[in-house]
C-alpha cells in the first residue's frame, strides 16, 4: 500500500523540499494550506480531517518567516500563524477514525536561552526570554496540549540550510560582494543542519516509535559566528570579508525589514535525541553542507524574502 504523508505548510522552502523528497520516493503526499492548490484550506476545518483520516505521517511547518520586524502586525501574525494552525490540526486529528500514527510538528532552537557556555539539549537546555521564546513556548504548549490521540514529535530546528531559499542566501550575498566578515562579535554559537537532515530526521523519528516530545534538530558541528563566515566565504571562493559591527547590523536590519536577533543570538542546539537514538547525519559537517548549496545555487546574489 502507497504511503501518505500531510504536509501543512508546504509551499515554503523546508516544505517543498520535503515534498520533493517523498515524491521522488513514491510516497502520496496531500497538502493543507492557503489558497486553491491545497488539499485542504485552513479557512475549512470541516474538510481538514477528510485529508488526515487514514494518512501515515502528518508534519506540520506552518508559520509566518521571522524574517521581519517585530511590529505589533506581524509579530500578531508570527503567532497565530503558528498556534492557531496547530490547534486546527489537534482538532481535526481529534475528529479522525483513523488518524496519522505520529504527528511531527515545527519548532525553533531559539526556544533556549542565548548560549555560549553550554550546549543545549532536550533534558538539560535552559528556555529563554523574550518574543520568539514566548512564541515557541506558546506553540509548543498548543501542540503537546491538543486532543489528538497520536505520538507527537515537536522538531526544534536550528538555522536549516539548503539551496533554494532559508537563511543561507543572505550570507551567500554577503560573501559573494565582499562583506562576509564576523557579525557582532562573532563569538555567538551558530547551529544548523541540512534540509536534507531534517527529512532524515522526521523518518528517523517515525521509524523510532520511543521517541516522543522535543527533538533537537541540529549537528554536532557548531562553530561561532566568526567560523561560519570563514566557512561561507571559503565555500563561494572569497579569501577576505568585511566584518559587520553590531551597530550596523541594527542599522542593515531596519533597512531590510528584519530583525538582528536572527544573527546575533547564539544557539548552541545539541541533538542529545538524534544522537542516543543512533541518527547518522547525511551533512555532518557544515563544509560540506555548505558546498552542497553553494554547488546548487545559481550565481550572482540569491533571492532574499524581506519582512
Amino acid at each position: 500500500m502507497t504511503r501518505t504523508v500531510v504536509i501543512a505548510g508546504a509551499s515554503g522552502f523546508l516544505g517543498r523540499h520535503l515534498r520533493t523528497g517523498y515524491e521522488q520516493a513514491g510516497v502520496r503526499v496531500l497538502t493543507v494550506g492557503r489558497g486553491g492548490t491545497a488539499d485542504a484550506d485552513w479557512s475549512d476545518e470541516t474538510r481538514l480531517p477528510t485529508v488526515l483520516d487514514g494518512a501515515d505521517l502528518l508534519v506540520n511547518l506552518a508559520g509566518r518567516s521571522v524574517s521581519c520586524r517585530y511590529t505589533k502586525r506581524t509579530a500578531d501574525e508570527i503567532f497565530s500563524s503558528r498556534v492557531q494552525t496547530t490547534a486546527a490540526l489537534g482538532r481535526a486529528l481529534a475528529a479522525c477514525d483513523a488518524p496519522p500514527e505520529l504527528w511531527v510538528n515545527a519548532s525553533t532552537g531559539t526556544i533556549y536561552r542565548d548560549a555560549r557556555d553550554r550546549p543545549m539539549d532536550e533534558l538539560t537546555g535552559e528556555i529563554g526570554t523574550g518574543f520568539s521564546v514566548s512564541v515557541a513556548q506558546a506553540w509548543e504548549r498548543t501542540f503537546f496540549d491538543s486532543p489528538a490521540p497520536v505520538r507527537k514529535v515537536a522538531l526544534r530546528m536550528s538555522i536549516i540550510l539548503g539551496a533554494g531559499g532559508g537563511a543561507v542566501n543572505p550570507l551567500i550575498n554577503l560573501a559573494r560582494v565582499g562583506l562576509g566578515g564576523r557579525m557582532g562579535d562573532g563569538g555567538q554559537v551558530f547551529s544548523w543542519a541540512h534540509a536534507d537532515d531534517v527529512a532524515g530526521a522526521i523518518e528517523h523519528v517515525a521509524a523510532h516509535p520511543e521517541i516522543s516530545g522535543p527533538v533537537n534538530v541540529a549537528t554536532d558541528d557548531h562553530v561561532t559566528n566568526a567560523e561560519l563566515m570563514a566557512r561561507v566565504r571559503a565555500a563561494v571562493g572569497r579569501r577576505v570579508g568585511v566584518p559587520t559591527p553590531a551597530w550596523l547590523l541594527e542599522l542593515g536590519a531596519r533597512v531590510i525589514r528584519t530583525e538582528p536577533e536572527l544573527v546575533l543570538k547564539s544557539r548552541w542546539v545539541d541533538p542529545r535525541v538524534l544522537r542516543e537514538s543512533g541518527y547518522t547525519f547525511r551533512f555532518p559537517a557544515l563544509a560540506g553542507a555548505l558546498e552542497d548549496v553553494v554547488d546548487h545555487s545559481p550565481r550572482g546574489l540569491l533571492p532574499v524574502q524581506l519582512g
